[in-house]
């Protein structure tokens, strides 16, 4: 993924992010508000040997008192130092557990101890600290006297230099720290599930999606339209309209596909239903003849034909009736509008399409009308759940392969490109439908040579197009 992914993700995803940031921050508050507060307080001993006379004595004075010192704090937490504050302080604990709530320090090159005790009670936890301090004195006096002559001496001596006070505010919870944490917590889990959410999505939602699986050209782009079950045929009932400007630059790009190709006949399908394909052709066709090109729409869905629905006509006699010999061309193809745009609908349904579609009736159909018209679109089935449009496609020599963004697939362009493969049917191009114009996929003008508005990207859709088979 590229920078500009991350950031598509992280647009796209804000709502879960904040959410988890501030689910993290709630936690760490009401963590900290169940927590019992801990006070700390702390007093010091100093620790001196013995005066001497030279300055010798002093510095090896100084030396083994600093050599020692890490030795009498580590004395701070034993049994033979705590007892005596367990019996004067007269607490209901055990040595090991008042050695949980004590530390002793040395700094270091110092002749200084710190001794800290933790209570939830501020009071006792100056006393224990002040209580253990006192103890560590009169128990390294009592270790380190030796007898010398009549007197009993200590060439160490601890003095307390500072007593305990009461602590006014508590060590613990840290409030502010616990919700930092918190809040940086839910925000890395809200990126991390952002973007495993869009790794594990398999939803085509923009060109480079596509591109990923088909080295075919993307020839246009759909916007998508909520109103689309309302007008199907925007280009007809709104031409001034996004989603109609789509159509129009479809048309521009469809001129140079095939250049090299004499047949101007395209198989317009998908890979699943409800992708648009349908009305894909019919507002593709009417953009044609509004060009001034001579087009047919040839309604090759002879499972679920819309084209007749679509466009108003009448559809109960069409390809049917011509491919078994029923009716000749000219009897079945209906002018539509003012322009030289002509339908050829579906007809009966039959119980054999693919056969019917594959046959020399076909064969013979599909070079007559090519010769008749400048361009001839054929609205075919989806290739996934049958194989009417790949028989057809190889037919043609050339297919337009419709993928709707946030609905289909790559598992299903996938097999769409590999079932027209199969049969050596070429893909034309691909056309993205159903774009959103809003949110971190907005689709642009831009990658097609047209500027529109304030732009427009893919993406998900929001809503579906109108169910075209």
């Amino acid at each position: 993924m590229e920078l500009r992914d991350y950031l598509r993700v992280l647009r796209h995803s804000w709502v879960l992010i904040v959410a988890l940031t501030l689910v993290g921050i709630a936690a760490a508050a009401g963590y900290s508000l169940l927590q019992t507060p801990m006070f700390s307080s702390s007093a010091k001993v100093f620790v001196s040997t013995s005066g001497g006379d030279s300055v010798t004595d002093l510095q090896q004075g100084n030396s083994f008192t600093q050599q020692r010192v890490k030795t009498y704090a580590d004395l701070a937490t034993t049994p033979i130092v705590l007892l005596p504050v367990i019996a004067d302080l007269e607490l209901d604990l055990s040595s090991s557990e008042l050695a949980s709530a004590v530390t002793a320090a040395a700094p270091l090159d110092t002749t200084l101890i710190e001794i800290t005790a933790v209570h939830e009670d501020p009071a006792l936890a100056a006393e224990l600290a002040t209580a253990v301090s006192e103890s560590l004195t009169e128990v390294v006096e009592s270790i380190e006297t030796t007898q010398e002559s009549d007197a009993a001496t200590s060439p160490v001596r601890l003095t307390l230099v500072q007593h305990a006070a009461v602590p006014q505010r508590p060590m613990s919870p840290n409030v502010p720290l616990n919700v930092a944490l918190g809040a940086f917590i839910g925000l890395a889990l809200g990126i991390g599930t952002a973007l495993l959410r869009e790794t594990l999505d398999t939803r085509i939602r923009n060109e480079r999606d596509v591109e990923a699986i088909t080295d075919a050209p993307i020839i246009g782009g759909i916007v998508f339209d909520p109103k689309a079950k309302e007008r199907p045929l925007i280009v007809h009932a709104d031409p001034h309209s996004p989603r109609a400007e789509s159509f129009r630059t479809l048309r521009t790009n469809l001129q140079f596909l095939d250049a090299g190709r004499t047949s101007r006949a395209f198989v317009v399908t998908s890979s699943i239903e409800s992708e648009g394909k349908s009305t894909t052709a019919a507002n593709l066709a009417i953009a044609l003849a509004d060009a001034g090109a001579r087009v047919l729409l040839v309604d090759s869905d002879l499972r679920r034909p819309k084209a007749a629905e679509y466009l108003g006509i009448e559809g109960a006699v069409g390809l049917t009736d011509l491919l078994i010999g029923r009716a000749e061309l000219q009897d079945v193809i209906q002018r539509w509008g003012r322009k030289d745009l002509f339908v050829l609908p579906a007809g009966r349904i039959p119980p054999n399409p693919s056969e019917l579609l594959g046959s020399a009736a076909m064969v013979a159909t599909i070079a007559e009308v090519g010769r008749a018209f400048d361009i001839v679109l054929f609205d075919a089935p989806p290739l996934l759940p049958v194989t009417d449009a790949a028989v057809l496609a190889r037919v043609v020599g050339g297919a337009i392969v419709v993928v709707s963004a946030g609905r289909a697939h790559r598992a299903h362009l996938k097999g769409a490109i590999a079932a027209l493969q199969n049969v050596d049917a070429p893909v034309s191009g691909v056309v993205l439908t159903m774009l959103p114009t809003k949110g971190p996929d907005a689709y642009g003008y831009g990658r097609y040579g047209y500027g529109y508005g304030r732009g427009y990207g893919y993406g998900p859709a929001v809503a579906a197009e109108p169910s075209a088979t």
